[in-house]
């Protein structure tokens, strides 16, 4: 997932994520296993880590 990756390029550790931009271990377990989260969560992981919506996920074709 492109949110791994990045927080790994800017040296940064999942809790401290949670706790600057004020995400819940659910919202954070969500984002893992990848569930829907509002788009307030994602603007604020974006800002925190100052990138883009496209640099943190990216939409998938449907399973079949």
């Amino acid at each position: 997932m492109k949110l791994w990756k990045i927080l790994i390029d800017k040296k940064k550790k999942k809790k401290s994520l949670m706790a600057v931009a004020s995400l819940n271990a659910s919202t954070l377990a969500k984002i893992e296993k990848d569930l829907p989260v509002s788009m307030e969560i994602i603007s604020r992981v974006c800002k925190v880590l100052e990138c883009d919506i496209g640099d943190v996920m990216e939409i998938l074709p449907d399973k079949e």
